[in-house]
């Protein structure tokens, strides 16, 4: 048997009383990463048995809405890469890519 290696991302987040987030925090050790605050995220994560995506998408009360505009943004790029990455479907990432651009352009965050 190989021998194998456990990592762990931690999350941490701080709820007010109606369960809205207010801090949020992660920490991976292995990435030297420790307790280090953010203001939004979001995880996907495969479910082979039910063919599904399982999310989690958080933002705190305090995210202001021109950074979750270039948050949406990067994020979309880095699918685009991560699909081709994971697929080399050339035609298919150029396709995102230019939507990405698109959403840019259309909340003016090209400068």
């Amino acid at each position: 048997m190989a021998n194998t290696i456990t990592s762990e991302i931690k999350f941490l987040v701080e709820l007010d009383e109606n369960r809205v987030p207010e801090k949020l925090s992660w920490t991976a050790q292995d990435g030297g990463v420790e307790a280090e605050e953010a203001k939004a995220m979001m995880l996907s994560i495969w479910d082979s048995k039910a063919q599904e995506t399982m999310r989690i998408d958080l933002w705190t009360k305090d995210m202001p809405v021109d950074e979750m505009k270039v948050f949406f943004h990067q994020t979309l790029v880095a699918m685009a890469d991560t699909y081709h990455r994971a697929t080399a479907d050339e035609r298919m990432t150029d396709t995102m890519k230019d939507f990405c651009d698109y959403f840019a352009e259309k909340l003016e965050l090209k400068k």
